[in-house]
């Protein structure tokens, strides 16, 4: 039979679409590992998710979304996501509508973040900020009202204050506000606002007025575009600047946290995700600081490993995002220590 251009059309068509099948039907049998939540938690969990999907070749997929703290919580209490990342512990209604839902979990911190406030680097006049002149800056009572900088310091000049900081599904939002307001949530709202840090990083790179706040990571990834503002915590204490070593010896205060994943405990018996977090745990050491936040202790991050092998259901936490806490003192309460 003579083989014509339309029969070799049709060939190299059902050649396609028998490919394409193959290919949806591959898919389909991979398992998918979804997480979703914290912005400040995503560039740890996805140097892991990469480095799991490269050693598996093929065998699981993972997705990493960036809704936000709050955001990433809300789905997750809804058994929509098996693990969420959390740039502040789960705080009560977020407790109450896992509980409704029967989604138990399990909290596990993975890194220390240095919570970052920043300026334009041709800024000249802001050697270092005090927590009170931060919370001048933003509580609720500055909105319309604070809107130049010597307002804040007479000593500053009375340039324009253009302000950039998390939306208020971000973790950071809350641990921001509960640590330099004191109150979580309560902030002045006429800022530039986004769950996207690299937006935040632009807004600030852009300005010389600018001042805006997100996790260490963004802050050493961008230090060409960005100056860290050394904090003084109260009168008479010397200035500190966010870094590995002023985490670690708790000198930088009060803006050092614990970051974590949660893990939904029904999604633990599937052996892909129980693998990804084993994988996750085993490597947490050297990626989070590849990707340039403070690592748990040796010692400490042992427990946070037990912790996960006995599957401890709960938080450590009554609720509420607490400042100043320690891994080591959060796992005493969990009964881990």
């Amino acid at each position: 039979m003579k083989i014509t251009k339309l029969h070799l059309l049709l060939l190299v068509s059902l050649f396609i679409i028998n490919c394409s099948l193959f290919t949806v039907t591959a898919n389909a049998a991979v398992p998918v590992i979804k997480i979703d939540g914290s912005s400040t938690v995503y560039p740890i969990t996805e140097a892991v998710a990469e480095e799991f999907q490269k050693e598996k070749r093929g065998s699981a997929r993972v997705t990493v979304g960036i809704s936000g703290t709050g955001g990433g919580f809300k789905k997750f209490c809804r058994g929509e996501t098996d693990i969420q990342d959390a740039s502040r512990p789960i705080l009560t209604k977020e407790m109450e509508v896992c509980k409704k839902a029967g989604v138990q979990y399990i909290e596990l911190p993975v890194a220390y973040d240095a919570l970052t406030v920043v300026i334009n680097p041709k800024n000249d006049w802001i050697k270092s900020m005090t927590v009170a002149e931060l919370k001048k800056i933003w509580e609720p009572a500055a909105q319309g009202k604070i809107t130049k900088w010597n307002q804040v310091n007479p000593a500053w000049p009375a340039a324009p204050l253009s302000l950039f900081g998390p939306g208020a599904d971000s973790g950071t939002f809350d641990y921001f506000t509960e640590a330099i307001v004191e109150k979580a949530k309560s902030s002045r709202g006429d800022f530039t606002a986004s769950e996207d840090d690299n937006v935040l990083v632009q807004g600030v790179s852009r300005d010389v007025n600018a001042l805006g706040y997100f996790g260490y990571a963004y802050y050493v990834e961008n230090t060409d575009k960005l100056k860290a503002v050394p904090i003084v915590e109260k009168e008479g204490k010397p200035a500190v600047s966010p870094s590995f070593e002023t985490v670690m010896n708790g000198t930088y205060q009060p803006l050092a946290r614990p970051i974590f994943i949660y893990i939904n405990a029904k999604s633990v018996d599937k052996p892909k995700v129980k693998e990804f977090v084993d994988f996750y745990l085993k490597h947490a050491a050297k990626l989070v600081k590849e990707v340039k936040y403070v690592p748990i202790p040796d010692e400490d991050f042992k427990l946070v490993i037990e912790a996960f092998g006995k599957k401890k259901l709960g938080t450590g936490f009554g609720g509420v995002a607490e400042v100043g806490v320690l891994i080591k003192d959060l796992l005493k309460r969990e009964g881990i220590h």
